[in-house]
């Protein structure tokens, strides 16, 4: 889901994998309506990222600090949501301490900056809702994915 950080197209690695797994297993799991299901909602959530990357919805550049309170959120999410949700506490805990990791140290950032530096708080939760947006069908398609492939 993070994958677009890196500015890799995670949403597309997704159906990648998936469409790998069902030539793998001669369609047997995974049928074509499914993999019509993740396409749709990759080309959609690319296809979002790249309307708000034309409008200039946002201008802040992802920090490495940010990138690694992410990750470290995520782990500490999924750590402490797995208990209690199980196997969706894993998935829940990866997207929303990821999330709150990122917001928290991004955050940070922007109240340490002088006032002409800092993002306008417009810009600033345009890049959350568009990462959030992004992270949410990331999430949807995986789920669609292991209840189609373990049902």
């Amino acid at each position: 889901m993070y994958l677009s950080l890196f500015g890799w197209p995670g949403t597309i690695i997704i159906f990648l994998d998936v469409l790998f797994y069902a030539i793998l297993t001669g369609f047997s799991e995974v049928g074509w309506k499914m993999l019509l299901v993740l396409l749709v909602l990759a080309v959609l959530s690319e296809a979002a990222d790249w309307w708000a990357g034309t409008k200039n919805v946002h201008k802040i550049p992802a920090s490495a600090a940010g990138f690694r309170a992410a990750i470290l959120g995520a782990g500490a999410g999924m750590i402490l949501l797995t208990p209690s949700l199980w196997g969706l506490g894993i998935w829940a805990g990866f997207f929303l301490g990821g999330l709150a990791g990122l917001l928290l140290v991004e955050w940070i950032r922007q109240i340490r900056l002088k006032s002409p530096l800092q993002a306008p708080v417009g810009a600033f939760l345009a890049m959350i809702g568009q990462k959030a947006l992004k992270g949410f069908l990331s999430l949807v398609m995986i789920l669609i994915s292991l209840s189609g492939i373990y049902s």
